[in-house]
């Protein structure tokens, strides 16, 4: 974005449509407004954008707000907040569009139309037939006389209001961050302002509303700049200061073909889905500060090598310039990084917090102490913060009842003989039964004496009792694990597995 700055203060809106739950590329929408407003000082302001009332889902809207609070962004005016511009919600200023596209007629900028669907249909089939180059809306109602308008007003036929686009020349229009653009006219169309239901559409109440609510800068997808042209008429024909735009280039997926959609979700390198909608990403294990910093650079740069960085250091050097205009495509590997960066960052009391609603909401019944003491062990092994990656690390320690490990399971990756595997579970279980104090450092050099005692290598020892007291291969760490489960419960799984082996 270049520093095209409104001589006005700074006030930015992100302006969803709540049809359906947050995909992470509107996340960083707002993410971009909201740090460019507190970075000049300004204004955030949210805004629903609710005209399509078909698709209109109050579910939506309620995850919505969720997840822009996940992820620290509040905002200074909108729907329960409150401010001076309000209402928020477009359906609730329908008046007020209306009072302008009449305007718009009135002024000689837009016209009523009447045609019903069926007759728009039949347009469309008969430029498809002949094979038109330019298809679309005719115009046919764009010069109908006074006595035409009045007999159809008199017929009581729904209408629609058009505006008026030049019909030829160019349109050249500066966009703060993909630069200077130009549209041939001729071949824009008349676009519907206000559909026959009184509502308006995006075109004419985004106008309306960035007028009034003193919006200085529009931060918004690149999918809008097509739409531009038709927004700058509006502001021509109203006479009203417009906004600086600012097109934000598309998050594509993965392999860099595409716009991430949720209908069908992209996959990391090992066949993983990755989210595509913000609320799949706090059920599966994000943490909000890393979600936003790996956002914050997926399109921006900070100005140096820093990679991990506090929002404040963020807001302090985001003056809206150094936004890459290009399409990029998402990096899962580079997120999971970050996330792992801030899990390792956490205190234990903070992790266990943060885990113990995921063990929760998987019907467990977690012992917090014992949960305080697992989570450094995992801290350093996590990617997400997820039932599915503490279970693959910790499972065993959150089961109601221990199951009886399979003899294969135990000697899986033992090089020895059975009857040495036996033998050496067997006096390992004598020795925890009898060692004290029972802590990890203890474990560690007692389980390593006897090692040398048998004449076994530590880690085939410790392979052994790793599967005998975790019934997993890959654990938490091995004399850790063992402090926290307990002398007697250690003793009496390692005896059972040896059993398990001499038979």
């Amino acid at each position: 974005m270049t520093d095209s700055t409104s001589s006005r203060p700074v006030r930015v809106r992100f302006a969803p449509s709540p049809t359906g739950s947050l995909h992470i590329g509107g996340l960083r929408t707002a993410l971009y407004n909201w740090l460019f407003a507190r970075h000049h000082g300004g204004t955030f302001i949210l805004r629903i954008e609710d005209t399509d009332q078909k698709r209109f889902d109050p579910e939506a809207l309620r995850i919505l707000t969720e997840s822009l609070r996940w992820a620290g962004l509040t905002w200074d005016e909108g729907p329960e907040v409150g401010g001076d511009y309000g209402p928020y919600v477009q359906s609730e200023r329908l008046a007020l569009y209306q009072q302008w596209a009449n305007w718009l007629v009135d002024n000689g900028h837009a016209y009523p139309a009447y045609e019903t669907p069926a007759e728009l249909d039949a347009v469309r089939k008969m430029q498809e037939a002949r094979g038109d180059s330019r298809r679309g809306y005719d115009r046919a109602h764009r010069e109908l006389t006074l006595d035409q308008r009045a007999a159809f007003e008199a017929s009581e036929r729904p209408k629609v209001i058009r505006l008026k686009m030049p019909l030829d020349g160019e349109m050249t229009i500066d966009d703060a961050i993909q630069g200077t653009v130009t549209f041939d006219n001729a071949v824009l169309q008349d676009m519907v302002l206000l559909k026959a239901d009184g509502f308006p559409t995006y075109h004419l109440a985004h106008v309306v509303d960035d007028h009034f609510m003193q919006i200085s800068h529009v931060m918004r997808a690149i999918e809008w700049q097509s739409s531009l042209p038709i927004h700058w008429q509006l502001w021509r024909a109203f006479g009203w200061e417009p906004p600086v735009y600012a097109h934000l280039p598309v998050m594509l997926n993965p392999n860099g073909k595409g716009k991430m959609s949720k209908r069908n979700p992209p996959k990391d390198a090992q066949g993983k889905v990755i989210p595509v909608l913000v609320h799949d990403y706090i059920a599966d294990g994000y943490l909000p500060e890393a979600v936003v910093n790996f956002l914050t650079n997926s399109s921006w740069h900070y100005g140096d090598e820093q990679e991990i960085y506090a929002v404040k250091e963020a807001i302090a050097r985001f003056d809206g310039t150094h936004i890459n205009p290009t399409n990029a495509a998402l990096q899962p590997d580079k997120l999971y990084w970050y996330n792992g960066q801030y899990i390792r960052a956490l205190t234990p009391d903070a992790l266990t917090l943060r885990l113990l609603p995921f063990l929760q909401r998987a019907g467990l019944n977690v012992d917090v102490a014992v949960l305080r003491e697992v989570a450094p062990l995992v801290q350093e092994r996590l990617k997400r913060l997820s039932y599915d990656e503490l279970m693959q690390f910790a499972g065993f320690l959150f089961q109601d009842t221990f199951p009886v490990v399979p003899r294969a399971v135990l000697l899986k990756g033992f090089k020895g003989d059975a009857a040495v595997g036996w033998s050496a579970l067997d006096a390992a279980a004598d020795r925890l039964e009898a060692l004290e104090p029972f802590t990890h450092e203890a474990a560690d050099e007692a389980m390593r004496t006897l090692a040398e005692t048998l004449g076994m290598k530590p880690k085939d020892l410790f392979g052994l009792l790793r599967a005998a007291i975790t019934g997993q291969e890959v654990s938490t760490p091995l004399f850790e694990t063992m402090a926290i489960i307990g002398r007697e419960t250690c003793a009496a799984r390692v005896r059972a597995a040896a059993r398990t082996v001499e038979s």
